[in-house]
C-alpha cells in the first residue's frame, strides 16, 4: 500500500487547514477499497477529489449564485426567465431546493431536501438517494446528520465509498483518465484538465 505524507500533501493542497486529519483519514480508509494499492490509483483519487474540494478546503457545495444571469446559464431549465432568476438570486437555500427538487429521492422544492442533501464530502455527495446508499454501506447516519460529511474523516470515507461504488479503480488501471473524470463529475467532465494536473503532480511526488 502506498501512503501520502503530510509534507507531500501540503505541496498539492497548500491552503488546506486540516492536513493532519486528511492524511490520517486517507492512509487509514483507502486500503479497505484498495485505492492506494498502486501509485496510479492514489494519485487519481487525490487529483479528482482535490479538485472537487478546491484543494481540500471546501466540503460543502456553494449554491449562493448572486447573479440572475449566472443562474440562467448554469441551470437553464430551472431558471428559464430573468424574472424568475431574480427572485432566487442571492438565496442559496432556495436555489438548492429548486434545482435539486424531485430528483434521486429528493422531495419537492418545499421539502427542503435540495439544500439538506446538497453536495458534501470529498466527492460532494448529492441527493437523498446517494446519502441513503452511503449510510447503508457505512452505517454513518448522514440522513439525519448530513453535517457529518463536513468533517475530514467522513469526507474522505464518502469519497472512497463513491469511488469504489463506481468501480473507478478499474478505469485507473486501464489509464482511462477522461472516463475517471466522467465517473466523478458526469458526462461534461468539468475541470478535467485541472484534475489531471493534480494527478500528475501527485504521481511525480509518489515516484520520488
Amino acid at each position: 500500500m502506498y501512503i501520502i505524507t503530510e509534507e507531500r500533501f501540503k505541496t498539492f493542497a497548500p491552503k488546506c487547514a486540516n492536513v493532519k486529519e486528511y492524511v490520517s483519514a486517507i492512509n487509514t480508509l483507502l486500503p479497505k477499497y484498495e485505492i492506494n494499492a498502486s501509485p496510479a490509483r492514489l494519485a487519481a483519487f487525490l487529483g479528482q477529489f482535490g479538485h472537487e474540494t478546491m484543494g481540500w478546503t471546501r466540503l460543502v457545495e456553494n449554491t449562493n449564485y448572486t447573479s440572475p444571469e449566472r443562474l440562467m446559464k448554469v441551470f437553464p431549465s430551472k431558471f428559464p426567465s430573468l424574472t424568475l432568476a431574480k427572485m432566487y438570486a442571492g438565496k442559496p437555500v432556495n436555489i438548492a431546493n429548486r434545482v435539486y427538487a424531485n430528483r434521486y429521492g429528493n422531495g419537492d422544492e418545499a421539502s427542503g431536501d435540495g439544500y439538506k442533501y446538497r453536495g458534501r464530502g470529498g466527492c460532494h455527495l448529492t441527493f437523498k438517494d446517494n446519502y441513503k446508499a452511503f449510510a447503508k454501506a457505512t452505517g454513518v447516519d448522514v440522513i439525519q446528520h448530513p453535517e457529518f460529511l463536513e468533517e475530514p474523516w467522513y469526507a474522505v470515507l464518502a469519497a472512497a465509498w463513491y469511488w469504489d461504488s463506481r468501480k473507478i479503480n478499474t478505469l485507473v488501471d486501464k489509464q482511462q483518465w477522461l472516463e475517471v473524470t466522467k465517473a466523478i463529475n458526469g458526462p461534461a467532465a468539468l475541470g478535467h484538465t485541472e484534475r489531471e494536473a493534480i494527478r500528475k503532480q501527485v504521481s511525480a511526488l509518489l515516484a520520488q
